[in-house]
């Protein structure tokens, strides 16, 4: 049913940021609504992909200069064994952000992937103040190219926009083809 569901989807940006809710690997959750009213990067990760871990070193310091301006950044791995897995991850690479496991059906269905299409980490979910997924980049977008510059570009756009804002028509849009 969720294979029927996924397939017939395709990736609507910009749409609600619904509540998503990350296993910590030393218990408890982080949920996405406790960070109502930042800037939030959503980054679904592989704790065994080298791309992913390149990307969790880079979000690591972009935390760091982003955060005292209010972006919170997290990343849910949800690779096979992940959740046995993210402990190392995090004593080998030490993120600055948190970083735990989620599920897979409950990643692709939150990322709204296609089954059609293979989904490539790590994806990146920008999500603005308002709670609004406003852009979304898998990892083999042209985004990751130049990843570093793209998500401070990103970055800074949400966090120019007014804390009380009205709709906007102004949205970053990823098509698939």
């Amino acid at each position: 049913m969720l294979a029927t569901a996924l397939a017939a989807r395709a990736q609507q940006v910009p749409r609600p940021a619904g509540e998503f809710a990350i296993s910590m690997p030393y218990g408890g959750q982080t949920l996405l609504s406790q960070f109502t009213g930042k800037v939030v990067l959503l980054a679904f990760i592989s704790t065994t992909c080298p791309h992913c871990q390149r990307t969790t070193q880079l979000l690591s310091a972009i935390q760091n200069e982003y955060g005292p301006r209010g972006v919170q950044i997290l990343a849910a791995a949800f690779n096979p064994d992940a959740a046995a897995l993210v402990p190392g991850f995090i004593n080998q690479l030490k993120p600055t952000f948190p970083v735990g496991s989620a599920g897979r059906d409950a990643v692709l269905e939150y990322e709204q992937a296609s089954l059609a299409k293979p989904n490539y980490v790590p994806e990146l979910l920008f999500i603005d103040r308002r709670r609004v997924v406003r852009a979304q980049y898998s990892g083999s977008d042209d985004f990751f190219k130049d990843q570093e510059k793209n998500i401070r570009n990103m970055l800074d756009t949400l966090l120019k926009e007014p804390v009380a804002a009205g709709k906007s028509g102004h949205a970053a849009r990823k098509t698939r083809s």
